[in-house]
């Protein structure tokens, strides 16, 4: 297929995330926390309320080193039976499982890895709800259950569509129902343009270990300042009452669509001579052109032009989001 004619596709399915809906599965981790003290063994964890949350519902959190940083982020599902579900990147499961088993001795906690045994395919665009039977489903993390021809299907709402979780070895029939309804299958490349332009930051590629939650922009979805302690919450406490971070997490204009390509993530971005930060994801968006996110130093404020690795290539710092 020629460039041309893979955009013209990559044009369509993104039309179908904007004004109907598109699926795809997606590459996920699951961990699986049960026990008596499941609840409040993440409050002490995690950086958000875990332990206020009702079944069927969930929040988003993270789990920082005790400097602050980010260790992962991840989706946290109160299940209808009470146990809570860690919906993360696979990249950071390892380390996550073997941090909260560590600290669990002495608990009445049990953590499993659960990742083989289900299968996510998500759910994006206006029709989601309609074309799934979860019609009304929100906010993002509500939780609901229906059979869909015999196959046990909960969904959750996400804040671009549905999230649908089903056993492993149903996930083929279930994206079969999904193309019957009328939904229409799309790439990564389609879905993350869709990311992108609502300026959420993914783990390993916009933030990682590096940031605190404050500069990769997570902060008012993922840290609640109410709850009791938990790993690394006093320097994220101190920089959000005292300080201001030295990083912001930002979109990026770019002055050209060619300079949207693999190479693109990690190159360096210059205010005059000075490093301000790297490319995060970047992707041609039909509706926005070249854009991408970055977290970049405070003095690459909004409207400031920035170079792009080899200097082909500028870029402009804008608010988020772009949609």
């Amino acid at each position: 297929m020629t460039e041309a004619a893979t955009q013209v596709e990559l044009d369509g399915q993104y039309r179908a995330l904007r004004e109907e809906a598109g699926f795809l599965a997606r590459d996920r981790a699951a961990l699986l926390v049960s026990g008596a003290d499941a609840a409040e063994y993440l409050q002490g964890q995690l950086t958000n309320d875990t332990e206020a949350l009702d079944p069927e519902s969930g929040c988003y959190a993270a789990l920082l080193d005790r400097k602050g940083h980010l260790s992962s982020d991840m989706r946290v599902l109160r299940l209808e039976n009470g146990e809570l579900w860690l919906d993360l990147e696979p990249a950071a499961a390892d380390g996550v499982l073997k941090h909260l088993r560590t600290y669990s001795i002495g608990r009445e906690v049990e953590i499993e890895d659960v990742t083989e045994r289900w299968a996510i395919i998500s759910l994006i665009g206006p029709r989601s709800g309609e074309l799934s039977g979860f019609d009304g489903l929100g906010p993002e993390h509500t939780q609901r259950f229906r059979q869909w021809d015999g196959i046990d299907v909960p969904g959750v709402a996400t804040d671009v569509g549905i999230d649908l979780i089903v056993n492993a070895e149903d996930a083929a029939a279930l994206e079969g129902m999904l193309g019957a309804a009328g939904a229409v299958q799309v790439t990564d490349e389609a879905a993350e343009i869709v990311r992108v332009e609502s300026g959420r930051p993914r783990f390993g590629l916009d933030m990682g270990p590096e940031h605190m939650p404050a500069e990769a922009g997570i902060v008012e979805r993922a840290v609640n300042f109410e709850k009791g302690c938990y790993i690394g919450q006093e320097p994220v406490a101190r920089l959000h009452y005292r300080g201001k971070p030295n990083r912001t997490l930002r979109g990026l204009r770019l002055s050209a669509p060619d300079g949207v390509s693999a190479r693109v993530h990690g190159d360096p971005l210059r205010l005059g001579k000075k490093e301000v930060g790297t490319i995060g994801t970047a992707c041609l968006s039909p509706a926005h052109g070249a854009i991408a996110l970055a977290i970049v130093r405070r003095e690459a404020e909004v409207g400031e032009h920035l170079a792009v690795g080899d200097e082909s290539t500028t870029a402009e710092v804008v608010e988020l989001p772009f949609v």
